[in-house]
């Protein structure tokens, strides 16, 4: 049984990662016009990675890891940070940011489905009723930010998104599966240099620093948040809200990412605000608590 606190800080720092990943959307978009998918991560990740090591340095964690779980960085590093972020930056060159925060959205039904095969987690019926209100609080946001109904024409990009929401699944899997006893601060460090060094050689194939001149000030700000906040501070927490609940539980807190990336488009995009999607947020929020078992928890602190 996780105590009440541990589990409500693991809690927090899931949303928080969320929120950060969902206004991520909105700032990779609005620097993807100038900057190669490669070119873009390599500075996010080398930001990330530089504000990552000064605080190492603060905490004095040492840099030293055992050999044993080097194989087990890199394969978090190849998948959790280089593959995924190139099939999402790839992606937004054809998609806009509400559907990628759509799509991705729907990563937590197949981390539930691998969860249950490779972790032995149970899918609960109180679980089941929360995925389904938290997906139908989904589709709310995202149909009410284009005032339509659901459906959109299939291209590469939602064929992209749909590829990135399983490899995130299996990321969150593996993250719980391998059980790193290393500080999650550490952890998230190396992923954030090995996705930098792993997209170096296509910037020098690119000369993707070439593009830098194009960048206006409003534009950098979006890439150190990119970096620092997004890939540094982001993954972190990701990493400390795996240590105390299931995979599955943590992945429940992406049905709050489209949330997150509607209400960064509004204050930076200027977008409309339907009531619709107000009500599809309360919804979402609704699903996540029940699914992590936080509703139970708030009725017996109210009657007390």
């Amino acid at each position: 049984m996780i105590p009440v606190k541990a589990n409500f800080a693991a809690s927090l720092y899931a949303t928080i990662s969320i929120c950060f990943w969902g206004i991520s959307f909105v700032s990779t978009k609005a620097v993807i016009d100038k900057l190669d998918p490669f070119t873009l991560l390599m500075l996010r990740f080398a930001i990330g990675a530089a504000f990552l090591f000064f605080l190492l340095l603060l905490k004095r964690y040492p840099l030293k890891i055992p050999v044993k779980y080097i194989p087990h960085l890199i394969v978090l590093g190849v998948l959790g940070v280089f593959i995924h972020q190139v099939i999402q930056a790839t992606a937004l060159l054809t998609i806009d940011a509400s559907s990628a925060g759509w799509m991705i959205s729907f990563s937590p039904v197949f981390t539930v489905l691998l969860s249950m095969v490779f972790l032995h987690e149970k899918l609960t019926l109180v679980r089941s009723i929360g995925i389904m209100i938290a997906i139908s609080g989904v589709l709310m946001v995202t149909g009410a930010r284009s005032g339509q109904t659901l459906g959109f024409a299939i291209n590469i990009g939602y064929i992209l998104m749909i590829i990135s929401t399983l490899n995130w699944a299996v990321y969150s899997v593996l993250l719980k599966r391998l059980h790193i006893e290393l500080p999650s601060l550490v952890v998230t460090f190396y992923m954030s240099l090995l996705g930098c060094s792993l997209t170096i050689p296509f910037l020098v194939r690119d000369r993707g620093w070439e593009s830098f001149h194009l960048l206006t000030a409003v534009e950098w700000s979006h890439i150190v948040f990119l970096g620092v906040f997004v890939s540094g501070i982001a993954y972190w927490y990701w990493a400390k809200a795996h240590e105390v609940l299931e995979a599955s539980k943590v992945s429940m807190f992406m049905y709050m990412e489209p949330l997150f990336t509607l209400i960064a488009a509004i204050l930076l995009l200027h977008e409309k605000v339907f009531f619709i999607s107000i009500l599809g947020g309360v919804i979402i929020i609704i699903g996540v608590l029940i699914v992590n078992g936080q509703i139970g928890t708030i009725i017996l602190w109210r009657r007390r």
